[in-house]
């Protein structure tokens, strides 16, 4: 736990006790702050107050002498309409933050020069991150990884000297961080999402732009127009950026082509990776990935060939093209991750020959987007309340089957794939939709992929992977 002691003594009120919320009300109690928490909901009150934190309806304090609101990140700050008690802080004039706010304030008070790698990006940065990560202990570095990727951020270990911190920032903790200062930030890419909280495209797009143009150095995709529109901003503004892409070349940046990866400074390439081989980076898309990492790494000046080689051994991300079984020719691929239709385009162009599991609660746009991957994919299996709508996409494209539930479309792709004989078949979890209408959320969504292939006959003689 980092304690946050930039509030000590003083009042603060929190909203939102969620893992993150539980996590910073923690953080601020042990820094010496007098925090004051609660949540919609009774239950997760009750938890906070089981643990010896005061909570009590925000509606009822004196906001007269509360120094600041700390928001978790899932609450409403303005769209569709602000939350309650983002109302309440602001008719009282008092700040509203985030805990990657705070985590920073912190940092800067306690060792300043820790290096801070933050990510963000519509697709991608969760990969990045752990990408990012997975090189620097490769070259033996002390490492703390979190955020909007597993551990909550003031759950990691204190700043000193030496400690490199890479953190997945999401667009609700980027709004909620005025002062994110990374020593290295990473854009990715934009595309439609979120676009509920944010209320227009431009919005979440000024938002996304933010970490960049707040950190020392800054590593920007430019595979979409919006993304290089921010890199030339920020060049024009005189800002060190350094772009990367996975699906074009670069007279001056990092990108990736062919399962190569290649720095080119004024026209001049030089390949400096080699991804072929490595199934963890399989595809355009990781081709990005890959680039915005090893640009990463190399604003920290470390050695070039060394990370080249600690990229071979990057065991990939849970739920992000993993492939979790391989029975002869067919590959099982886990990418529950892929939430929206952009994401699992991904995934699409990854492979050659693929049998897919889509569905879930569908975004706004459906899977439309997708029909240049239509003709490499052999049948398609949906699940979920997005079935019927998918189905009237595909038809008459694509084949496919409304298996509805997650084991009976993994039991449907194999008996399917059995009958066909390319060299290599993708059974693919790529789901292009929320989980929410099935599951909590979509770690369980591909536990359950992987249970359902677990369960197959004859799964006892398949390679496991993952």
């Amino acid at each position: 736990m980092i304690p946050v002691t930039t509030f000590a003594n003083e009042k603060v009120a929190l909203f939102g006790l969620g893992g993150s919320g539980l996590a910073t009300a923690r953080a601020l109690k042990a820094g010496g702050a007098d925090v004051v928490c609660f949540d919609d909901s009774e239950g997760r009150v009750q938890q906070a107050t089981g643990e010896g934190l005061q909570t009590s309806n925000l509606r009822q304090i004196d906001w007269s002498d509360v120094s600041a609101l700390v928001l978790a990140p899932g609450v409403p700050l303005t769209h569709p309409l602000p939350h309650w008690s983002v109302e309440l802080a602001r008719d009282a004039g008092v700040e509203i933050i985030g805990d990657v706010e705070l985590f920073c304030r912190e940092k800067r008070r306690l060792c300043p020069e820790a290096p801070l790698i933050a990510i963000t990006g519509t697709n991608g940065k969760s990969t990045t991150t752990a990408l990012v990560a997975h090189l620097l202990k490769e070259l033996g570095l002390d490492v703390q990884v979190g955020g909007n990727i597993g551990t909550p951020v003031l759950d990691l270990e204190t700043p000193q000297p030496g400690r490199h911190y890479v953190v997945e920032c999401s667009s609700y903790q980027i709004d909620l961080a005025p002062s994110l200062d990374a020593t290295v930030g990473i854009h990715m890419n934009l595309s439609p999402d979120h676009l509920d909280r944010h209320g227009s495209m431009e919005n979440y797009a000024a938002i996304k732009e933010r970490l960049v143009a707040g950190s020392k150095v800054a590593i920007v995709g430019v595979d979409d127009r919006l993304s290089s529109t921010i890199a030339d901003r920020l060049e024009l503004a005189r800002k060190p950026v350094c772009r990367i892409a996975g699906e074009r070349e670069l007279t001056n940046g990092i990108y990736a082509r062919h399962g190569r990866l290649f720095e080119a400074h004024e026209g001049m390439q030089s390949e400096v990776a080699t991804l072929g081989g490595i199934d963890s980076l399989r595809g355009d898309h990781n081709g990005q990935n890959a680039a915005a990492a090893f640009a990463a790494l190399r604003a920290l000046e470390l050695p070039a060939d060394r990370i080249a080689e600690a990229m071979k051994t990057f065991p990939g991300l849970h739920h992000r093209m993993e492939v979790v079984s391989r029975q002869g020719r067919v590959l099982f691929i886990n990418d529950s991750k892929a939430t929206n239709a952009d994401a699992a385009a991904r995934a699409l162009a990854s492979f050659d020959r693929i049998y897919w599991i889509a569905g879930g609660r569908a975004k706004e746009g459906g899977i439309s987007s997708l029909d240049e991957y239509f003709p490499k994919i052999a049948k398609t299996f949906l699940i979920g309340e997005a079935a019927d709508a998918f189905a009237k996409t595909l038809d008459g494209r694509v084949p496919y089957k409304v298996s509805g539930t997650m084991p009976q479309a993994v039991k449907d792709a194999v008996a399917e794939a059995a009958e066909d004989d390319a060299a290599e078949i993708a059974i693919l979890l790529s789901p292009a939709c929320a989980s929410f209408d099935q599951f909590p959320n979509f770690e369980l969504r591909g536990a359950a992929f992987v249970d359902a292939v677990r369960a197959l006959p004859g799964a006892g003689n398949t390679q496991e992977v993952a």
